[in-house]
């Protein structure tokens, strides 16, 4: 058995996953993610895009400042991860892990795909789990 993160940030898992976001009753602006505190009455919920395109990307190669609860020893070896920002189309931009076989392959304005990833074992030892972005295969010309 796996668990969110956090609430109210994403519905499903894998790729059936979708990010949840709030919708202002006042002027219909999307934020992402769903407001968490007494604002999130004037928010309704929406399901945003499951699809968008690489708008930006780096590379976290070094362990991040506490409260930083990723996988892995404190002391241990940090393995590398992507982050970057998706566009959903006709929506927003949103912060998210980037999957990737091959970070060097990544190019801005490329197809992303969302998915879940466990990034790290609760005090149970059962998956927790993240919302992700990973390339969407395109046809070789």
């Amino acid at each position: 058995m796996s668990r969110a993160v956090a609430d109210n940030l994403f519905r499903g898992e894998g790729r059936s996953a979708r990010l949840l976001g709030g919708r202002s009753k006042a002027d219909g602006r999307l934020v992402f993610p769903f407001p968490h505190s007494a604002d999130a009455e004037n928010f309704d919920l929406v399901e945003l895009a499951n699809e968008g395109t690489l708008w930006s990307w780096t590379v976290q190669r070094f362990r991040p400042k506490t409260p930083y609860n990723g996988r892995g020893d404190p002391d241990g070896p940090f393995t590398p991860y992507g982050v970057g920002y998706i566009e959903l189309p006709g929506q927003i931009i949103v912060e998210s892990r980037i999957l990737a076989d091959d970070f060097d392959a990544l190019r801005i304005g490329q197809p992303m795909a969302l998915t879940t990833e466990a990034y790290r074992e609760d005090e149970t030892g059962e998956p927790v789990l993240t919302y992700a972005f990973t390339p969407i295969a395109e046809p070789r010309a």
